[in-house]
Formats: structure tokens, sequence, C-alpha cells
């Protein structure tokens, strides 16, 4: 691979080593660590383009922090307004103003809480379901286009580094395939 051939010809073995005639580990360590970050970067910029892609196909229906709520009630369930509030980082008032709208667009409903007939939970109703799948679908057809262009071994390989990376930045495990653009908990 030409990944390879690069660490080679800066010092470092084919297992991430440093080869013991280079220089300092710590020089040469920190400028690989400097292309995994660049690595990173350069594909988030291709996601980030894939997801506003996505965004873009509901844009006239729902803002992107409409859309952010709709997508946590949709993939997580009833949730309390609190709660959505809290796992969006947002003040409880400005949650409760795009709630509102999201209902009077028929997009979101407040019923009794199942655990709790005292408490109201916020659910999706079946338009704001489609429009959330309107979007995951875009982004799900997008990122095929893409992985159709690499080899199996490639994807077999980007899989097993996204798992990784998504388990370290704090993202749910979870198959379901209607995902936040954005982490619960920056």
């Amino acid at each position: 691979m030409q990944c390879a051939m690069l660490d080679q010809l800066h010092g470092m073995t084919e297992d991430g080593s440093m080869d013991s005639t280079s220089a300092p580990p710590r020089r040469r360590s920190r400028k690989k660590f400097d292309k995994q970050v660049d690595a990173v970067m350069w594909a988030s910029r291709a996601l980030i383009g894939i997801a506003a892609a996505s965004v873009a196909e509901v844009e006239d229906r729902v803002s992107i922090p409409q859309l952010r709520i709709l997508t946590l009630v949709a993939t997580r369930g009833p949730l309390s307004l609190a709660v959505i509030a809290d796992e969006l980082d947002v003040d409880p008032s400005s949650a409760s103003r795009s709630v509102d709208r999201l209902m009077k667009a028929g997009l979101l409903d407040r019923r009794d809480a199942p655990e709790d007939r005292r408490r109201l939970a916020v659910t999706v109703t079946t338009d704001g379901a489609d429009l959330v799948q309107t979007v995951t679908d875009h982004r799900r057809e997008a990122i095929a286009a893409v992985l159709k262009k690499l080899s199996a071994t490639q994807r077999d390989e980007l899989t097993v580094a996204f798992d990784a990376f998504a388990v370290a930045a704090g993202e749910p495990t979870t198959d379901d395939s209607l995902t936040l653009v954005w982490p619960l908990h920056p």
C-alpha cells in the first residue's frame, strides 16, 4: 500500500514501530499520528458533505436543530422534554419551542409517558419518522456509492476502523440505521 511505503521511507516498519536507525521515536511517531489525524479529517469532510446533502433533502420542512430532535426521538423512542434538552445540550425552553413547532408541523406528538401518566413523553409521528427515514436513506445511498469504489478488503478494514472510532468517540453501540449526525454528548 502507498501508506506503508511512505511509512517505510520515514523510518517506520510495517508493524508501525520505528526502525532503529531512524530519528528519535517521539518525533517520528508524532508525524505518523499527525498523518492519522489528517486522514480522519479528510474523510470527515467527505462524510460532512454527505450529511449536509442528506439534510438538504428536508431543509424546506425543518431546521437542523429540529432534525436533531426528530432523529433523537425517532431513534430513542418516547422521551421527556427534559431528556431531549439534556441529550442535545440545549436550554429546556429552546427544546420546548422546537418541539412545539414540530408538533404544529405534525412531525412530533406529546402523550402520557407509558411509565408515568403524570408525565408527558414526546413521540415521533408517521410523518416525522418518514422525514427522518428520507434523510437516512439519502445518506445511506451516498455512503454506499462511495463504498462501492473500494475493494471488499478496504471496506472490511474501514468497517473495523470506523467501529473502533465510533466506540472511542462514545457513540451508542446499536445496529439501528437511524443515528444522529451529531454526538449525543460531545
